[in-house]
């Protein structure tokens, strides 16, 4: 009998730690893309803009975010660090 009760509590445990992992490669790979953008924008001397600057917040944010396995927000930041990086790049 106890066998029966713990079988749908030890799935419905697995099915919420495999939630946690929806956004996990985006959030990697956004990073990975934003940090390597922003080098190349600092590379050729944007590092003063606005822009750069919301950018590596935005990326500090990330990684933090990340760390606590909260992909999904990561995956935004790097997403609006990455505009922020081309528009520092655009000069604006």
């Amino acid at each position: 009998m106890k066998t029966w009760i713990c079988v749908p509590l030890i799935a419905l445990a697995l099915a919420g730690c495999a939630g946690k992992t929806a956004y996990r490669d985006s959030c990697a790979n956004g990073i990975d893309a934003a940090w390597h953008e922003l080098d190349l924008a600092k590379a050729e001397g944007f590092a003063g803009n606005v822009s750069y600057s919301k950018a590596l917040s935005l990326l500090t944010g990330a990684k933090t975010q990340q760390q606590f396995e909260a992909f999904e927000g990561c995956a935004k930041k790097a997403e609006k660090a990455r505009f922020y990086i081309r528009e520092s790049r655009a000069g604006r």
